[in-house]
């Protein structure tokens, strides 16, 4: 019989319209494919938004870290894998490594703790509930991901923000601000010198609060060399709601980018 915690293998690829000026994945659609997979893996299991969303719940993104040794390139392969690292009664860690197709290439790791909700009252719901706790045969916490865990992200006091308006591409299927949005609109905010120079090393985000069509998002932003510390906020109409906090880190590219 075939150990259920074997974890599969999910073919991708940068795709060329995925990519950026310098031919490297953009970081949100890397953020997808990751997305993508644990989606697969989850609904082959009985534990998918799908299925979830037949008793009214699905799950929400809480924290993510992603750490890159490099970044496919225009028309890479590379595979995916995604385990359960460990499940509570209201969250669930997830983790992924991200390889070339012939396996000879690490591109990196990732880390996430995901809660599960009701759509309706958007309180956290057992998930031990579903399918009589089937989630628990899938757990695998001898399988190694090596990078350091999520944490909450703390960030320094931060006055200067731009603003951006969530609009129909930025939702997702829960007609919630996009969790991979959130990077793209990072991202948007840095020199167009400074992405050509550099990539991301490493990106670690706490989700607090949902985002919606209409809202304004307010992106504060704090450099320290090489971190960026980010924290975004709906504008309300007296103060703000903060939305999340994000820190990411660079280092030089190491592919030179065609001019």
């Amino acid at each position: 019989m075939t150990d259920p915690k074997t974890t599969p293998i999910y073919h991708t690829s940068a795709d060329a319209f995925h990519c950026d000026f310098t031919h490297q994945l953009c970081i949100g659609h890397l953020g997808n494919a990751l997305l993508n997979a644990s989606d697969m893996h989850s609904t082959a299991r009985n534990f998918g938004m799908t299925y979830l969303n037949t008793m009214n719940k699905t799950w929400v993104l809480s924290r993510l870290a992603i750490e890159l040794e490099d970044i496919p390139v225009e028309h890479d392969k590379f595979v995916i894998e995604t385990w359960v690292e460990s499940a509570m009664r209201y969250f669930t860690k997830r983790d992924w490594a991200l390889y070339s197709e012939d396996g000879t290439k690490v591109f990196g790791y990732a880390k996430s703790i995901w809660a599960m909700i009701d759509t309706q009252t958007r309180e956290p719901q057992d998930i031990f509930f579903i399918n009589d706790g089937k989630i628990k045969d899938y757990i695998y916490p001898e399988k190694e991901c090596p990078i350091k865990d999520v944490s909450r992200v703390k960030t320094p006091e931060m006055t200067e923000y731009t603003e951006f308006k969530v609009m129909y591409n930025d939702l997702d299927v829960n007609r919630h601000l996009n969790s991979m949005k959130y990077l793209d609109h990072l991202m948007d905010t840095f020199p167009i010198d400074y992405l050509r120079d550099n990539q991301v090393k490493r990106v670690e985000i706490a989700y607090v609060a949902e985002g919606h069509w209409g809202d304004t998002i307010r992106i504060y932003h704090h450099a320290d060399g090489d971190q960026h510390y980010f924290r975004l906020a709906r504008k309300e109409a007296e103060g703000e709601t903060e939305l999340g906090r994000v820190l990411m880190s660079f280092k030089a590219k190491q592919r030179a980018v065609a001019e």
